[in-house]
């Protein structure tokens, strides 16, 4: 079972984490949400509480076992919004589970597949992580998410999500590198559903660089740029990414 945060009642927002994230990523955006709408944050496997039950060879078995997660649970519809990895994970289940999704909206992600660039960190990531472990990986990847000029500024923020990234398991971070690295681009996925889609993209990203999402940007109904915001909007511009998907759901549910 997932381990799982929700708060509020009416249309259900399913938000998916990153990677070295958990669920409590969206506690902001959850206190804010929640006065209109039920918003669930379910920490993936592997991650946060959630234990790593059986080895994760692929994206689409994440989301097999999310899609039995929203059986189990009875929730219907929702509006699924996911960060970094958890857009790959949201893909994969739009993949599964069709217009049975109200909606999608994907932050700081893409539905392209990682280039040769991408796959040659994911690797380096790999080495690392099996030299050193996880704790060690975390205190030097999560602060690379930062714009640099704002590490100062957001260092309490950093902390908070350095601790929370040591959650993860070193199992999980190994399994989820290698589903990233080798998972499939879902361009053709995102351009079949006929619902709403959302990017949220900031210029000053290093892990999903501005021109990729400029170069989706025609497969999304909505398509929204944070001037000067790297990898982590829900942490480094609280209300102008609350705005955003406020604006968004709002549209949907219209």
């Amino acid at each position: 079972m997932l381990h799982f945060f929700e708060k509020g009642q009416g249309q259900p927002l399913l938000f998916l984490h990153g990677f070295c994230e958990s669920g409590e990523m969206w506690r902001y955006l959850a206190d804010s949400l929640s006065t209109h709408y039920r918003v669930i944050c379910p920490d993936l496997p592997g991650f946060g509480d959630s234990a790593l039950t059986h080895p994760i060879q692929s994206l689409e078995e994440v989301a097999e076992q999310l899609e039995g997660w929203l059986l189990e649970l009875q929730i219907q519809n929702p509006i699924v919004l996911g960060h970094s990895l958890g857009g790959y994970v949201a893909l994969a289940l739009l993949e599964r589970m069709g217009d049975r999704i109200q909606a999608i909206g994907l932050l700081h992600s893409t539905a392209f597949g990682d280039d040769l660039e991408k796959i040659g960190m994911r690797n380096r990531t790999l080495t690392f992580l099996k030299k050193h472990g996880a704790a060690k990986f975390v205190t030097s990847f999560v602060p690379q998410l930062f714009p640099e000029h704002r590490r100062i500024e957001l260092a309490e923020a950093m902390e908070q999500a350095i601790e929370d990234g040591k959650r993860s398991s070193l199992e999980g971070l190994l399994a989820y590198t290698v589903a990233m690295r080798d998972r499939k681009d879902r361009m053709e996925v995102l351009q079949q559903f006929a619902g709403p889609k959302m990017l949220l993209a900031g210029t000053l990203d290093g892990s999903v660089k501005i021109e990729s999402s400029r170069a989706q940007q025609g497969a999304f109904t909505h398509y929204i740029e944070l001037e000067g915001v790297g990898h982590l909007g829900m942490v480094e511009e609280k209300e102008k990414t609350l705005a955003v998907i406020q604006n968004f759901v709002g549209e949907v549910l219209r």
